[in-house]
């Protein structure tokens, strides 16, 4: 690994961990629904970012491109099924505000 390669590697974690951090943040501090998906969603792009990386490191970009799309489909899947959970929430509650939640009974 040259040092070119090592200065892009740095780079480009640096960045996932930005990715990472500001998703674990927005997922963290709000009380919005629809946020809270979008910060999980802003983390899955930073792992995925990260395995792309380890592939062209390690040499095994087929690997890498395969485990990717697996983690994309499933992240897709687990999108809907959050979105429709939030719809629901909303035509319940009128609102996005988990603090609503507490009413919850059972």
């Amino acid at each position: 690994m040259g040092a070119d390669a090592t200065t892009l590697f740095w780079l480009f974690l640096t960045f996932v961990a930005l990715l990472v951090v500001s998703g674990v943040y927005c997922f963290l501090v709000t009380y919005n629904l629809l946020r809270m998906l979008i910060g999980i969603e802003i983390m899955i792009k930073g792992v995925t970012l990260l395995i792309v990386i380890a592939g062209y490191l390690s040499g095994r970009m087929a690997l890498a491109q395969s485990i990717i799309i697996t983690v994309i489909v499933i992240e897709v899947v687990v999108m809907v099924v959050a979105a429709g959970i939030i719809l629901g929430f909303f035509n319940i509650y009128d609102s996005l505000n988990v603090k609503n939640a507490r009413n919850l009974k059972g």
